[in-house]
């Protein structure tokens, strides 16, 4: 439980920072960000073993390789998803501001979680 909220926390970090770039991604302060970064680790927790698993035969099919592009499509997917359900989280530009959302989250959470797990 410590790890889902400590994850929730970086994840919200990042929302606030992607915030405040120029792609088309809007929320309304700390606390929807805050509500957002649960509702992403929810969705990872349930949606994301769903999408990947149906996206199964794509995996196998091109032995593989296709498994980095399947999982950004799913993240994409899952920020799009939160979007969605957290009023105050917009997305301007449609699955544009998803897909460099989804990307920029996934590096500036990769950056802060390595930062908090060196100071720990």
């Amino acid at each position: 439980m410590m790890t889902f909220l400590i994850t929730a926390l970086i994840t919200t970090i990042s929302l606030v920072i992607i915030s405040h770039l120029p792609l088309g991604i809007e929320i309304d302060g700390f606390n929807k960000a805050l509500i957002a970064g649960l509702v992403f680790g929810v969705l990872n927790a349930i949606v994301a073993p769903i999408l990947l698993t149906l996206a199964l035969p794509v995996t196998i099919l091109t032995l593989g390789l296709a498994y980095g592009l399947v999982r950004f499509i799913v993240n994409v997917i899952i920020f799009a998803l939160a979007a969605q359900l957290v009023e105050g989280f917009r997305l301007k530009n449609g699955i544009w501001s998803a897909a460099l959302g989804a990307l920029i989250l996934s590096l500036s959470n990769s950056i802060i979680g390595n930062l908090i797990n060196n100071l720990l």
